[in-house]
């Protein structure tokens, strides 16, 4: 589902979501989650809605947060 704005969600934005990739076919970026219309909807139009499928795409977090 390409919504084509950055979304503000409470664990981070879209380019840190590990759902966020980009189609070499259409050269474009996009989440690759398959969310009820209704989700999407709120997440477009409301601000203050939190991505319910945002998942931090940094592999490394847990380590760092190790050391």
């Amino acid at each position: 589902m390409d919504n084509g704005k950055k979304a503000k969600n409470a664990g981070g934005s879209c380019d840190t979501c590990s759902y966020y990739t980009y189609d070499e076919e259409s050269e474009t970026w996009g989440c690759d989650v398959n969310m009820d219309e209704d989700d999407y909807m709120r997440l477009l139009s409301d601000r203050s809605f939190s991505c319910p499928y945002y998942s931090n795409g940094d592999e490394y977090l847990v380590v760092r947060h190790q050391m």
